[in-house]
C-alpha cells in the first residue's frame, strides 16, 4: 500500500466554494473511475451530496466562531495505493474507510472513492475541514506525511498486505526528478526541428518553412503562425516556444542580423544541506526510540563532524582564532543591516504620522482660528469638533517633537523615498548575510565541539554586550 502527503485544497480564484467543492468531489465519484459509484462509500455524509453538506458546515461555521478567511482550506485529500493483485475493489474501499475514520478520530465527514480505470486500485479521500460539531477545523501539521504513511503502513499489515519497506521523499516534481531524461515534449521536439532546419542556412523565410514542411509539420498562417504535427492533438504557436523562436527573431537569423541560440531547458540544482549542532544531535542519543534510531544519529552526528573539517578545509583557516574572528565579522555584518534596516523603518513610520498630522493641521487652520476668535465657544466646537481635535492633535505631536518650523509635505515625502529605497538595498543583503552569519556560527559551534573548546559563555557576554549599547 503506499499514500501520498496530506494535499490541502484551496478556493480557486474566479469560483465560488461551492463550485470548488462541487468539482472536487464530482472527480472522486466519477462513475467511469467508480463502477457506476459503486465504489464510493461516506461518513457522516450522503455520498450524492457531500459537497452541499461540506458548504452547509462551514457556514456553520461562520455563524458559530465568526471567523472568515478568505484563504482558508475547503477540503482535504489523501491518494491511496494498493498493488495490483492484492486487494478486489470493495476491500480497497473498505480499507480507505478505516483509514480515514482513524486518521480524523470521527471528527470529520469524508467520502472514499475507489477508482478502477488504472492497472493499480487507488482511493481518493476527500475529507471535510471543517469539524462535524462546526467549531473548529483540521489543520495540516509538520510531519503529516510521516504520520499518513505510518498509520496507513499498520492498516496494511493488520489486513496481511504489502507495504513499501523503504519509501522515497517526493521532494521534486516528476519532470524536474526525471531531469535530462524525461521525454521532450511536444515544443521541444518543434525546437530541435526549428534549430536543424536553421542549421541548413535557408536563403529566406519561405525556405526555411518548407523545411519545417518536410519534417512533417503543417504551417496556419494567420495573425500567429503555428505548426500542427500528426503525432501532437493541438497546433502550437510559434510566439509560444519562447526567446529566440519568434518570427522577427528567426527572420534576422536567416538574414544574417543575430545568431541563434537553440534552447536548453533549466537545471534545478540539489539543494544544499544547511549545517546542524552536533550538540543538539547528540542530544537526540538514547532517548528511548530504540537501538536502531540511536545508530542513524550516530552517523548523522558523523556526517556533521565531516562535513564541518570540509567547511574548514575548504575555507582554508590558519586556526580556531581566525575563524571565530570570521564569525563575529559575519555576525556584525548583519546586525549592521539588521538595525539599519529597523531605523529606516521607524524613520518611515514617523514621517508617515508627521506627514498626517501636518496635511491636518492645515486643513483645520482656519478653523481652529474661528474657534478662538468665537473665545473658544462650546457652541462652536460642538459644530466643528472633528476638526479642532484633529487640531489639537497635530499641535501636540508637533510640541512632543520639538518642532517649531514644519517642513514640507514635499520634503517628508522625498525623505520617505530615500528611506525606501535605502530599506531595499539593505534587504538586498540580509537574507544572504543572515544565512552566511547562522552557517559560520553553527561551524563555529561544531569546530569548538571538535577541538574541546568551551566559548559559549564569552559569546554569551559579547551578545549581552551588544544589546546593551
Amino acid at each position: 500500500m503506499a499514500t501520498t502527503r496530506i494535499i490541502p485544497m484551496h478556493q480557486n480564484a474566479g469560483k465560488t466554494l461551492a463550485q470548488c467543492l462541487s468539482d472536487r468531489t464530482d472527480y472522486a465519484k466519477n462513475p467511469d473511475k467508480t463502477d457506476e459509484g459503486r465504489l464510493v462509500s461516506s461518513y457522516e455524509c450522503d455520498a450524492k451530496t457531500a459537497d452541499a453538506e461540506f458548504l452547509f458546515s462551514k457556514r456553520q461555521y461562520r455563524q458559530l466562531t465568526g471567523r472568515v478567511q478568505e484563504s482558508d482550506v475547503i477540503a482535504y485529500q489523501i491518494r491511496q495505493s494498493f498493488k495490483p493483485g492484492e486487494v478486489t475493489p470493495e476491500e480497497a474501499n473498505q480499507l480507505g474507510y478505516e483509514f480515514a475514520k482513524r486518521f480524523t478520530k470521527g471528527n470529520h465527514a469524508f467520502i472514499v472513492c475507489t477508482h478502477i480505470d488504472k492497472k493499480h486500485i487507488h482511493n481518493h479521500i476527500i475529507w471535510n475541514s471543517t469539524m462535524l460539531d462546526c467549531t473548529r477545523k483540521f489543520r495540516n501539521f509538520w510531519g503529516s506525511t510521516e504520520a499518513v504513511r505510518k498509520l496507513s503502513d499498520t492498516i496494511c499489515m493488520e489486513h496481511r498486505l504489502s507495504v513499501i519497506e523503504n519509501p522515497k521523499p517526493h521532494g521534486k516534481s516528476y519532470n524536474k526528478w526525471l531531469g535530462d531524461n524525461a521525454k521532450p515534449c511536444n515544443r521541444d521536439l518543434l525546437r530541435v526541428t526549428i534549430d536543424a532546419a536553421l542549421s541548413k542556412k535557408p536563403k529566406d523565410f519561405e525556405a526555411f518553412l518548407k523545411l519545417l514542411e518536410s519534417s512533417g509539420y503543417t504551417i496556419k498562417r494567420g495573425k500567429n503562425l503555428s505548426f500542427a504535427h500528426e503525432a501532437q492533438k493541438q497546433s502550437i504557436r510559434l510566439r509560444s516556444l519562447g526567446d529566440g523562436y519568434s518570427e522577427a527573431e528567426l527572420s534576422a537569423v536567416i538574414l544574417g542580423a543575430k545568431t541563434h541560440t537553440p534552447f536548453k531547458k533549466k537545471r534545478y540544482p540539489t539543494a544544499t544541506p544547511k549545517p546542524r549542532l552536533i550538540t543538539q544531535i547528540e542530544a537526540s542519543l538514547n532517548s528511548g526510540k530504540g537501538v536502531y534510531y540511536d545508530n542513524k544519529v550516530k552517523v548523522t552526528r558523523l556526517k556533521e563532524m565531516a562535513q564541518t573539517l570540509l567547511y574548514l578545509e575548504q575555507k582554508d583557516y590558519p586556526d580556531f582564532a581566525a575563524l571565530a574572528s570570521m564569525a563575529d565579522e559575519a555576525k556584525g555584518k548583519f546586525y549592521t543591516l539588521s538595525e539599519k534596516i529597523k531605523a529606516a523603518e521607524k524613520r518611515m513610520a514617523e514621517i508617515a504620522v508627521l506627514k498626517t498630522h501636518i496635511i491636518n493641521y492645515s486643513k483645520t487652520r482656519d478653523v481652529y482660528a474661528g474657534y478662538r476668535k468665537a473665545g473658544y465657544s462650546q457652541k462652536y466646537l460642538a459644530e466643528h469638533e472633528n476638526d479642532i481635535i484633529l487640531h489639537k492633535a497635530a499641535k501636540k505631536t508637533f510640541d512632543e517633537l520639538g518642532l517649531k518650523k514644519l517642513p514640507t509635505v514635499k520634503t517628508l515625502q522625498t525623505e520617505y523615498a530615500a528611506l525606501l529605497a535605502e530599506k531595499k538595498a539593505a534587504y538586498a543583503g540580509y537574507n544572504a548575510a543572515q544565512t552566511e552569519m547562522r552557517s559560520m556560527l553553527i561551524h563555529k559551534a561544531n569546530a569548538e565541539y571538535l577541538l574541546g573548546l568551551d566559548c559559549q559563555e564569552e559569546d554569551r557576554q559579547k551578545e549581552r554586550q551588544r544589546e546593551e549599547k
